[in-house]
């Protein structure tokens, strides 16, 4: 498998806007390199204090078989670094093309709103005899573990397709040619605010484990702090 070190695009800006996009190519073993990929972003989307938002283009599934580099320390700091991706307050969007695995498909996996092209399959790795059980699994499983596309794709490696992806939820939309995809992505989120995102994201993701009485004051502090900005702002 190629490395993914002298591969590691750098994080740019969308001409005209404050977006920050990533280019992300599954083919690559994973890397420190790749790692502070992501950890660079999420300190450029920080730094602007959510109003940018994060694109990940991603393409590409690994080919061959796995890295002899790979460490479960290594993998830690991947998973670590998109769960921080999940929670950055900015709105974050993957635009999918062709066969996404690896990298491309956790990376896709972490983010807000997914779009693909008609061409994309999402792959889970399959070497030494059995697909790779990182968090990839995890995600794929909070879409529904119980579904059939996403049950051979865990447990045989079967790409799922884009009909069946868009089915699942897993991406959002499906479009035509990637070009437009991303043109399209940045205008996803409106004016929302990255860091009221974040708190609705938040309250989104807890939902299904709380219970209503748990849940009720969380949500009423979300309210309060709405209610403090409409004021503050109406006095200003």
């Amino acid at each position: 498998m190629k490395n993914g070190k002298s591969g590691v695009q750098a994080v740019t800006g969308r001409p005209g806007t404050d977006d920050l996009v990533l280019t992300i190519d599954g083919r690559q073993a994973l890397s420190p390199e790749w790692v502070a990929a992501i950890g660079a972003v999420c300190d450029s989307a920080e730094d602007r204090a959510g109003r940018s938002k994060v694109i990940l283009q991603v393409t590409g599934a690994p080919q061959g078989p796995r890295s002899s580099d790979l460490t479960v320390s290594l993998v830690s700091k991947w998973e670590r670094v998109l769960r921080r991706l999940e929670r950055l307050p900015a709105a974050t969007m993957a635009v999918a093309d062709a066969d996404c695995g690896g990298l491309a498909l956790d990376a896709l996996l972490a983010t807000d709103y997914r779009i693909a092209t008609s061409s994309v399959r999402l792959m889970i790795p399959v070497a030494d005899g059995a697909t790779w059980p990182g968090m990839a699994l995890y995600r794929l499983a909070q879409h529904g573990a119980s579904a059939a596309a996403i049950r051979r794709a865990v447990l045989f490696g079967t790409p799922v397709e884009a009909a069946e992806a868009l089915a699942l939820h897993l991406v959002d939309e499906l479009v035509d040619e990637p070009a437009a995809a991303l043109a399209m992505a940045g205008d996803r989120a409106g004016d929302v605010s990255g860091t009221e995102l974040a708190i609705r994201r938040q309250l989104l993701s807890d939902a299904p484990s709380t219970s209503f009485d748990e849940a009720l004051g969380v949500h009423l502090a979300a309210c309060d702090r709405v209610l403090r900005r409409a004021t503050v702002g109406a006095t200003a």
